[in-house]
């Protein structure tokens, strides 16, 4: 059973205690219990889950202050107004736990990103330095070829050599550091899967009024469910999935589209996506975090999303005003 599984049922019965000794001489125990399910359930899909960051000592010491705010209410006194200042003590209490969770697991995922970040950046960097260094080497073999009067050889080789240098060329053209850290990132994991990769950016997506770090996690989440998409789907399909990723600048709106293969994905996951965490069309271990960040982020920069998920491809697009 999952940490967030054991919360929530947790949560109900702290709730469903509460509400009957608040409630307990006008209504009867299940009307109690019913309302301790809706509002976990109702909280269960607007609130993210993040507690173990704080480590099992901070878990159990609050866990056991509710235990004892509920053994006060339950056997204390009798009185409406005290019964109802200890379940507000249990709502601060949760509220404390949860936006503590929350802080720490976002101040590691930073960390975290930040390393990875770090990593991108030195292996865009030593490719290009790699790239530069051996320019002089691959000129001096194409002028020795055409000297020679080899210039089917040369010709083949400039072709495959201007392939080499697109895989690069398309991740760094005009891009910030870590922006085009990664992108090169993603361009490697794709080749590597033998899954097609295309970007078509009119504009550097670096022009993005999005600082750095959620820059990141946007075009990270984004091309990371493409291809995690994508691997599913040349798995159990056999073949070849395909990514594109185009971004341009109209009418003082940068657009962004994302489009990539996928499995048919159901209609309640659909609905939903965007909206809670948990959701996800992918099998397997995966919490359904990135689309919900994504969407945190777009909305965040007064931005607009929509999407479509139609004969085996997913299209995502995203628009941000143009404003500093």
């Amino acid at each position: 059973m999952s940490t967030s599984s054991m919360y929530w049922r947790a949560f109900a019965a702290f709730v469903f205690l509460h509400l009957h000794v608040i409630g307990g001489e006008w209504f009867p125990f299940y009307v109690s219990l019913i309302l301790a399910g809706i509002i976990a359930y109702y909280f269960h899909k607007k609130v993210l889950v993040e507690i173990e960051s704080l480590g099992w000592q901070v878990n159990t010491s609050l866990t056991m202050v509710q235990v004892i705010v509920v053994l006060l209410s339950y056997f204390g006194m009798d009185a409406l107004v005290v019964s109802v200042v200890f379940f507000i003590i249990f709502v601060v209490l949760e509220y404390l736990r949860l936006s503590l969770g929350r802080n720490m697991s976002e101040k590691k995922r930073e960390l975290l990103q930040h390393r990875e970040q770090r990593q991108h950046i030195n292996e865009t960097f030593r490719v290009v330095r790699g790239e530069r260094h051996d320019f002089l080497k691959h000129v001096s073999a194409v002028h020795f070829m055409l000297e020679n009067n080899e210039a089917n050889d040369a010709k083949r080789y400039l072709d495959e050599l201007v392939e080499n240098y697109e895989e690069t060329n398309y991740s760094i053209k005009g891009e910030r550091g870590v922006v085009a850290g990664v992108l090169h990132q993603m361009y490697r994991r794709a080749k590597a899967a033998d899954i097609s990769i295309v970007y078509d950016l009119d504009v550097p997506l670096s022009t993005l009024p999005i600082r750095d770090q959620k820059m990141v996690e946007l075009v990270g989440n984004l091309l990371g469910n493409a291809l995690d998409a994508c691997e599913e789907y040349q798995l159990k399909r056999g073949e070849q999935a395909l990514v594109s990723l185009q971004f341009y600048k109209r009418s003082g709106l940068f657009i962004l589209i994302c489009k990539n293969s996928t499995l048919p994905v159901p209609v309640d996951v659909l609905d939903s996506l965007f909206y809670t965490y948990g959701k996800t069309t992918k099998s397997g271990e995966h919490e359904g975090l990135g689309t919900k960040l994504i969407k945190d982020i777009v909305t965040d920069h007064q931005g607009f999303l929509d999407f479509v998920c139609k004969d085996g491809e997913f299209t995502l697009n995203i628009k941000v005003p143009a404003i500093k």
